[in-house]
């Protein structure tokens, strides 16, 4: 079945504004709620594609939603929580469990059956509690809770660190290259396989019709594996602000991470951020090849992504999204 009406939640996003972009080109009609309108304003022109402000958590806002969707796509992540309520606490909660399980129920009450779920590499099925982060199990438990529901024919998307030139990982470390004489990094050995947003893209929009994917989990990966320490000795490099970067013993790494915490704005690193990198962001295995793509590789393109300056990248990213 090929779905001409799909809700894209998170459609505001990093990712989202890629799959949107694509779902567009092929002819879709597409809903994006979020929170502020000005989030949205880079898909208002985008043929069919429907930007509205709206709080989904509000009573009755999901259920609305749904209507005369044919699929529904959820893209919702956050890096950062506070601890509080469940063991995971109350914003990972609302972000990684609550909210899936609203859209799933609203749509399977709707006749809407299709959800396609972005999730993380290191979750598991047989894995929940012994997950070192409670980013990790809170994307754990958002999972059970769609398996949970009767009826619904669901695929997770589990990527690892999604590279692209707006993104906000590699182009936070070339930043921080550009105004400190050193970077301090905590967590610089954990091993990652950065993937391409548009490869993330693709491959959701692949699966999406895809009747052989129900009930399906997919890791997303590039073909390189770097420690984040390789990656952003990479990212100073390739914009010209190439920083000795220091790794940090966990005596020192974690003291530092709680301070973050606590400084005004979101945090570059959080305990839980290094929590999630105990665990390799690495796949078991190749990518599979109902997802349909041959995954970029970063050292190649890496340059290009990240060198210049920030308007020339984005210029280069909007060619890619054929805007």
């Amino acid at each position: 079945m090929n779905h001409s009406r799909i809700l894209v939640v998170g459609g505001s996003g990093f990712i989202g504004r890629h799959l949107v972009a694509k779902l567009s080109a092929q002819g879709r009609h597409v809903l994006v709620p979020t929170r502020r309108l000005e989030h949205g304003k880079h898909l208002i022109s985008l043929p069919r594609v429907e930007v509205i402000e709206a709080d989904i958590h509000a009573p009755g806002v999901a259920r609305g939603l749904v209507q005369g969707m044919s699929a529904i796509v959820n893209l919702v992540g956050i890096l950062h929580g506070a601890e509080g309520g469940p063991e995971w606490g109350r914003a990972f909660d609302r972000a990684h469990v609550q909210l899936p399980r609203l859209l799933a129920q609203a749509g399977l009450d709707a006749g809407v059956t299709r959800m396609v779920h972005m999730s993380a590499l290191g979750v598991s099925d047989d894995k929940h509690a012994s997950l070192p982060s409670r980013y990790l199990r809170s994307k754990a438990a958002g999972e059970a809770a769609l398996r949970s529901l009767e009826g619904l024919q669901w695929t997770m998307l589990r990527p690892s660190v999604v590279f692209g030139a707006d993104d906000a990982f590699l182009n936070l470390f070339a930043r921080l290259q550009r105004i400190l004489p050193v970077v301090a990094l905590a967590g610089a050995q954990a091993r990652l396989a950065p993937v391409w947003v548009e490869d993330v893209a693709q491959a959701a929009l692949n699966l999406l019709d895809e009747p052989k994917a129900f009930g399906r989990a997919f890791e997303l990966a590039g073909p390189e594996i770097f420690t984040l320490q390789e990656l952003v000795e990479l990212a100073g490099l390739w914009s010209g602000h190439s920083r000795p970067v220091v790794a940090l013993p966990e005596l020192l790494a974690r003291p530092l991470a709680g301070l973050m915490e606590i400084l005004p704005g979101e945090p570059l690193m959080s305990r839980d951020n290094l929590d999630s990198l105990k665990l390799d962001n690495v796949p078991t295995g190749p990518i599979d090849p109902l997802c349909g793509i041959q995954p970029l590789s970063l050292r190649g393109v890496g340059p290009t992504l990240y060198g210049g300056s920030v308007m020339t990248r984005l210029s280069r990213w909007r060619e890619q999204a054929h805007r």
